[in-house]
């Protein structure tokens, strides 16, 4: 997780992962967020790798100008630790 970032955007989704988890929506956050605890990574850097996967869904969101595809976030999800490209 060593790659450039810009502060801001990186904390507004880090609040878009806290909101997933306390409303458990999707549910697949928490899921993966509790994944990634058990296999080794702390509360924090979980939390960094689902916001990679908001990232790249935004990115997406934006690039081709559709709605929020929630198959695509959850395979994002499924393939934590691996980054989204």
């Amino acid at each position: 997780m060593s790659k450039k970032f810009n502060p801001r955007l990186q904390a507004a989704y880090l609040e878009v992962v806290e909101n997933q988890l306390v409303n458990n929506d999707p549910p697949e956050t928490r899921q993966t967020y509790e994944r990634l605890v058990r296999e080794g990574h702390s509360e924090k850097d979980a939390k960094k790798l689902i916001g990679a996967a908001i990232a790249a869904e935004t990115y997406w969101i934006l690039k081709e100008n559709q709605p929020f595809n929630q198959a695509r976030f959850v395979a994002a999800l499924n393939k934590l630790p691996k980054l989204p490209e």
